[in-house]
């Protein structure tokens, strides 16, 4: 059974995760998209090696199917219909869907809110 890594490893890791995904996100804002790409594809190499989970605000804006940075207007369409965030990759064409349900989640609150005054 392989020895669990220490935790500076995976503060060193998330560091170069995070360091990365910004690279990506600045640069496609200039319109090197190409270079973004390799950073986006080395930060998922090294997420991956080290079963590090990218955290959903980076992953969200990352395309599992080219590994490109998605910037709404840029390399990405996003639109909202049926509940639902549906974001698709200009160069690509992969779409993904994510629920909005903030109603829900506000009436949710309000219930708990209520309960803990009982």
């Amino acid at each position: 059974m392989p020895r669990k890594r220490s935790r500076w490893v995976y503060k060193i890791v998330r560091e170069r995760v995070e360091i990365l995904i910004n690279l990506a996100r600045d640069l496609t804002k200039k319109g090197d998209i190409d270079l973004a790409k390799s950073y986006v594809k080395l930060a998922r190499r090294i997420s991956m090696k080290y079963n590090y989970k990218i955290p959903k605000e980076y992953r969200r804006f990352i395309c599992k199917k080219c590994n490109s940075y998605l910037l709404p207007g840029r390399t990405a369409r996003v639109r909202i219909n049926r509940g639902k965030v549906t974001i698709t990759c200009i160069i690509c064409g992969n779409v993904r869907r994510y629920p909005y349900i903030k109603e829900k989640k506000a009436k949710k609150l309000q219930v708990e809110a209520s309960r803990k005054e009982l």
